[in-house]
C-alpha cells in the first residue's frame, strides 16, 4: 500500500481552492492508500503569529478535514508540533541542506522581497518539510504547482542522505490534479486563489455563508466575448470558473463548454454559485457539529499516537545512521 502525506499551515480559515486542489482528493485517496495528514503548526510560525489565533487556526483546520470526509479509522490526522520527531529530524537535514539550494527556494524569495528583516525560519524552513514527508517513508505528496520545487528539494535531501549514511527515506514523488490543482482568484484570475488576498471577493472561503459565496462568483472578473470556452491565456477569468465547476461536478471542460454554448455569463455564473454552495454547505454544517466537541480532541489525540510510533522508529534509524546518541547495550 502506497503512502501519502501532506501538510496544511493553520494560518486561516481555507479556500474553495484549498478544497478542490487539496482536501476532495485526500477523501478518495484514503479509501486505498495509507494517509498522513498534517496540521503544520510549526511551519505557520515563521511568520508572526498570535497566540491565541494560532491555536484557534489548529482547531477550525482539524474540524474542516474531518468535515471535509476524513476518516481518522483510514487516515492519521495529527498536529506537527504534538510529534518531537519532526523537528529532530528537520534540523538533522538542515545540516545537510545547502544555503544556496535554500535562497533559490522561490516562495522565500517572495516572501523576503523587500523586507529589511525576516526570520531565519523562512529560509531554513524547507528541510523541516522534507522531514515531515520522509519520516512517514511516503510514496506520494499531492500538492499543487507552487509546491514542486519544495518535493525536488525533499528528494535531494533524502537522496543525499541515503548516499553518505545509509539507505534510510523513501524518495516520494509529487502528484498534482487535472483539474482543480490551481483554483484562480476571482478578481486576478492570472494568480492563484489565496486565504490572505486582501481584497475579500477574489476568494470564495470554505465557511462563507451562500449568499456570500453567490455575490463573489457573480461579481468574478470574466471578459466581453460571452462564450464559455477554456482557453486560461485568453479568457482567465471563465477558464477558472469552469474549472472549479467541473471540480465541484465532476463534469468534463468540453461537456461544460458543450452545455454552456449560447448561454451568456449570467446563468453559467449562477450555476457555477449553486455547484459550490451544493458542494460546501454539508461541509459547514458537519464543521460547526465537531468543531467544540471533545471528538475532535479524542481524534487529535489518536492520530498524534500513531503518528508518533511510526515517525520515532524512522528517526531513531536515522540518528543511528548519522552516528548521534549512543549505541545501547543489551543488558
Amino acid at each position: 500500500m502506497q503512502t501519502i502525506f501532506s501538510g496544511i499551515q493553520p494560518s486561516g480559515t481555507l479556500t474553495l481552492g484549498n478544497y478542490l486542489g487539496a482536501m476532495k482528493q485526500f477523501v478518495d485517496l484514503q479509501r486505498d492508500k495509507d494517509c498522513y495528514f498534517c496540521i503544520v503548526d510549526e511551519h505557520a510560525i515563521t511568520v508572526p503569529q498570535d497566540r491565541l489565533k494560532l491555536r484557534d487556526n489548529i482547531r477550525s483546520l482539524a474540524a474542516l478535514y474531518i468535515a471535509s470526509g476524513i476518516d481518522p479509522e483510514k487516515a492519521t490526522l495529527f498536529i506537527q508540533s504534538e510529534v518531537a520527531a519532526h523537528t529532530q529530524l528537520g534540523w538533522m537535514l538542515q545540516t545537510q541542506s545547502y544555503i544556496g539550494e535554500l535562497e533559490r527556494m522561490t516562495q522565500f524569495k517572495d516572501k523576503s522581497a523587500g523586507k529589511e528583516a525576516v526570520s531565519s525560519a523562512l529560509l531554513t524552513y524547507p528541510p523541516l518539510m522534507a522531514a515531515d514527508i520522509l519520516l512517514y517513508q511516503t510514496d506520494i505528496v499531492p500538492v499543487g504547482n507552487d509546491q514542486k520545487q519544495h518535493i525536488e528539494l525533499t528528494r535531494d535531501l533524502a537522496e543525499r542522505f541515503n548516499r553518505k549514511f545509509n539507505d534510510i527515506f523513501t524518495i516520494p514523488d509529487s502528484q498534482i490534479s487535472e483539474v482543480g490543482a490551481r483554483i484562480m482568484s476571482l478578481q486576478e484570475p492570472t494568480k492563484k486563489m489565496s486565504k490572505s488576498d486582501e481584497n475579500q471577493k477574489a476568494t470564495v472561503l470554505m465557511l462563507d455563508e451562500p449568499k456570500r459565496i453567490e455575490k463573489k462568483i457573480k461579481s468574478a472578473v470574466t471578459d466581453s466575448e460571452g462564450v464559455v470556452r477554456f482557453d486560461p491565456e485568453n479568457k482567465p477569468g471563465i477558464s477558472n470558473l469552469m474549472t472549479i465547476l467541473a471540480s465541484c461536478t465532476n463534469q468534463s471542460l468540453e461537456s461544460i463548454e458543450a452545455q454552456y454554448e449560447g448561454v451568456g455569463y449570467g446563468g453559467f455564473k449562477q450555476d457555477v454559485a449553486n455547484a459550490v454552495i451544493n458542494v460546501l454547505e454539508p461541509i459547514q454544517t458537519r464543521y460547526y457539529e465537531i468543531y467544540k466537541s471533545d471528538e475532535l480532541d479524542d481524534i487529535l489525540d489518536y492520530g498524534a499516537e500513531k503518528a508518533e510510533k511510526v515517525a520515532s522508529k524512522t528517526l531513531r534509524k536515522a540518528k543511528k545512521a548519522m552516528g548521534l546518541g549512543r549505541v545501547k547495550k543489551k543488558r
